[in-house]
């Protein structure tokens, strides 16, 4: 399942990568402005290159004092050229990062509504080497006209009994249709694949040497093949990248995914049908927390890294781990904007987070600076939780 903690993680992914972009449209944006101010090379007229460097300084400094402005202030600036590129540059630097807030949120979505089908692929692609070690046998058995003697253990994998329960459920084919993860076209793909990869394989030599594998066999042998050849050999992580933009940041998730579907398999393998990971259980629901919790996140950061600034005056607030403030800044928004979610649960979250994708120190800062946050805001009523099964600001 698709739960509230991988959509954190994604609104993080993504909220990180909107920061990278924000500070590209700024560089861009710096870089107008000093464009704007180079002599003219093609005047006749005497370039004043102290003043034009004068000037340009005096624009980037109006610039950047309107950064966080919604109405552009001149101030003390009367030169037009300096206020014109000042505004042009602002302009610019909006409408960037307004553009990379509406690609990043979009995309997002689309590629969270992606990951099933991408699971899905994965086991197509482990179902098609079984279907290969059956056709092929076949093929050698007519080559050679029936004279061949095939050893019963070399359709081991084309008999896998966990593969066989997956092929077999009305679940899985459903889903597959749904989500359109054919690999059809993959023929070729995955012959030289099996030849290369799992073929040379010393667990799959013994597996092959096993007259009767057991459920446990079976299961072992599906899922290292899994591991250590679907989502670990480039030629085969190439055919995911080029289905998904986000490729790198979903690796993780579909490995899960699929893993769960061979474990369901092996620990359901008696009953009539088993569960198949599906993307949540009320997407819509959860689709609405996962846009909220990254737009909320970038309409609130600039009074979110106030409140973190005014916990760490010891600290430059530059000088935080930026997914540090990522991680705290969606935290904070989670414990004001998200009623129904109980600050600890957050607070947690957002811990777990900052195990694996901050610095080794960022458990405890997060944590300690997190919990400050959350008592003074519930002091000052900004934090107020209700629902089913709470109680307001607890």
């Amino acid at each position: 399942m698709l739960n509230r903690r991988i959509l954190r993680v994604k609104a993080f992914q993504n909220l990180y990568a909107y920061e990278q972009c924000k500070a590209s449209n700024l560089n861009l944006a710096k870089d107008q402005i000093k464009e704007a101010f180079q002599p003219d090379l093609n005047s006749m007229e005497v370039q004043d290159k102290a003043l034009l460097k004068k000037e340009a300084a005096l624009s980037m400094e109006l610039f950047l004092k309107n950064l966080s402005t919604d109405i552009f202030e001149s101030g003390e600036f009367s030169n037009p050229k300096i206020i014109v590129e000042a505004k042009k540059a602002l302009q610019a630097f909006n409408k960037a990062n307004d553009k990379d807030f509406d690609f990043l949120s979009n995309n997002m979505v689309t590629s969270a509504e992606r990951l099933p089908q991408l699971y899905l692929y994965s086991i197509q692609i482990l179902l098609a080497f079984g279907d290969h070690v059956a056709a092929e046998s076949e093929r050698k058995k007519k080559m050679s006209k029936d004279t061949l003697i095939v050893e019963k253990s070399e359709l081991n994998l084309s008999q896998n009994k966990v593969l066989q329960k997956i092929k077999a459920s009305s679940a899985f084919q459903s889903a597959v249709t749904r989500h359109a993860a054919y690999v059809d076209d993959l023929e070729l793909e995955i012959r030289e694949w099996f030849r290369d990869y799992i073929k040379p394989l010393e667990s799959y030599q013994a597996y092959i040497k096993k007259a009767d594998p057991s459920l446990a066999d079976d299961y072992d042998m599906a899922d290292e093949i899994l591991k250590q050849v679907i989502f670990k050999i480039d030629a085969i992580l190439n055919f995911f990248a080029e289905k998904d933009l986000n490729w790198t940041e979903n690796k993780s998730v579909i490995r899960s995914l699929a893993s769960k579907v061979l474990k369901n398999v092996k620990e359901n393998y008696d009953s009539e049908d088993y569960e198949l990971p599906e993307i949540a259980l009320n997407w819509e629901d959860d689709k609405e927390f996962f846009q909220n919790i990254f737009n909320l996140t970038v309409q609130n950061d600039d009074q979110n890294k106030d409140l973190i600034a005014k916990r760490t005056q010891n600290w430059d607030i530059e000088r935080i781990a930026q997914t540090d403030k990522i991680i705290m800044s969606m935290a904070i928004t989670e414990m004001k904007h998200f009623p129904s979610i109980p600050v600890k649960v957050s607070i947690n979250e957002y811990i777990d987070i900052s195990k694996t994708y901050s610095t080794p120190k960022s458990k405890q800062f997060v944590n300690g600076l997190l919990d400050v946050l959350s008592k003074e805001l519930t002091e000052r009523g900004q934090i107020r939780k209700s629902g089913r099964g709470l109680l307001d600001n607890k």
